[in-house]
């Protein structure tokens, strides 16, 4: 593959990826009964956002480091693809944690709708719960992400660099038609008027009794 069509596809992957991440985010996680304290029951329905909260913040990252990608240089690639390594893991315990212990995942929301707190409590007042395939969504994503980390770093010398939008600007003298080189407009005299005068020089004038505005 061309190293420029290597380098938009990764980005477009790790896009996509942070996009389903968090696009699982906002979809409901865990379908929770809980016995209530009047000997009721009711079903809740957890979403990624209470299941997993900190979700967000990893897909975010994502697009940012997405954008980032696009203007960085050889070194900050790397750099770059061990972060997205690092977002995808977190996004992967993230979900993960989620689906191995769905009640506790649940516990912001059973503490809102019932008031009962602590983890043991919550586990007791929880009867049953259902996990949907969004938190395998989200790990699915994360994977992608990861892999997609790893193929920045392995491919990074490939990529091209970036554009380079200022170029360096060198005066030179130019030649007139006649073949003459055009003087100074300060030159001569009028140059060593113009030159700054040595303040240092100027005190140890005035220590011996010169006067420096008489030169």
């Amino acid at each position: 593959m061309p190293p420029r069509r290597l380098k938009l596809v990764l980005i477009l992957t790790i896009l996509a990826a942070s996009s389903l991440a968090l696009l699982a985010w906002t979809q409901v996680w865990v379908h929770a009964e809980v016995g209530l304290p009047d000997a009721g029951t009711q079903v809740l329905e957890i979403d990624g956002a209470v299941a997993a909260p900190a979700l967000t913040a990893l897909a975010l990252s994502g697009f940012a480091l997405a954008g980032a990608l696009t203007i960085a240089g050889r070194l900050i690639r790397i750099v770059l693809g061990a972060l997205e390594v690092l977002l995808g893991l977190s996004v992967f315990i993230a979900a993960f944690l989620a689906v191995d212990d769905p009640s506790q995942a649940s516990a912001a929301a059973v503490t809102a709708a019932t008031g009962i707190a602590g983890h043991e409590s919550i586990e007791l007042s929880v009867l049953g719960t259902i996990v949907t395939p969004w938190p395998f969504v989200a790990m699915g994503a994360a994977v992608v992400m990861a892999a997609a980390g790893v193929a920045v770093i392995l491919t990074s010398a490939r990529w091209p660099g970036p554009a380079r939008k200022y170029q360096a600007v060198r005066f030179e003298t130019v030649a007139s038609p006649d073949g003459s080189v055009p003087a100074s407009p300060l030159s001569g005299d009028a140059a060593t008027e113009s030159a700054p005068s040595d303040s240092v020089g100027d005190w140890d004038d005035l220590s011996r009794g010169d006067d420096p505005t008489a030169r």
